[in-house]
């Protein structure tokens, strides 16, 4: 990374966040994956507060990129690819308004380019049902517990990662080969 490297940070909801941080670790640019919570009332939840669906937040990860080597949209549209935007506050199994997917942005730009990046995807007719993807203003991000991060990385024989997050992974890596590292180090190492 050259010393005078831009960074952003996109704060993403989009079901477990397990999965999402396993699909953005490895992609060119990106300098750093973090899952935690944002959008609640509750200061500092822990993953189980988190799981009542009372506390307003839901299940993120923060990427932290190099707007030069990979734009925002294209941050978007991995996103969109690794989860089901069409089914409010659920992901197949995993029910509850922590698992909504939801755009936090963190600028007026960002707002805009998740407005353009949704309609482009509405009018192309990727889903059959309409997408009710929030994008609603960034306030707050939650690191979540040190267990939860990195979890596919570090639990690739879990059930849950082979059964989920793998089949996501190896289909987000077909379609965007173009935007993985050569070698798909993990970010953040």
């Amino acid at each position: 990374m050259s010393t005078g490297a831009r960074r952003e940070v996109a704060t993403l909801g989009g079901g477990c966040f397990w999965c999402l941080e396993a699909a953005f670790q490895g992609v060119k640019g990106v300098h750093a994956v973090v899952s935690g919570y944002a959008g609640g009332h509750v200061e500092h939840p822990t993953y189980e507060q988190v799981c009542t669906g009372t506390t307003g937040h839901a299940e993120v990860v923060q990427v932290t990129f190099d707007p030069s080597v990979i734009r925002y949209e294209q941050i978007l549209e991995i996103f969109f690819a690794i989860h089901d935007p069409t089914t409010p506050d659920r992901q197949g199994a995993d029910v509850g308004p922590q698992y909504r997917s939801v755009i936090f942005y963190h600028s007026p730009e960002q707002r805009a380019a998740a407005e353009r990046v949704i309609q482009r995807l509405e009018r192309e007719g990727v889903w059959e049902a309409p997408i009710v993807t929030q994008v609603v203003p960034f306030e707050r991000f939650y690191p979540a517990e040190a267990y939860h991060q990195r979890y596919y990385e570090r639990n690739p024989f879990q059930p849950y990662c082979q059964l989920v997050i793998a089949p996501k992974l190896a289909k987000m890596r077909r379609a965007f080969a173009h935007l993985l590292r050569e070698r798909a180090a993990p970010a953040g190492v």
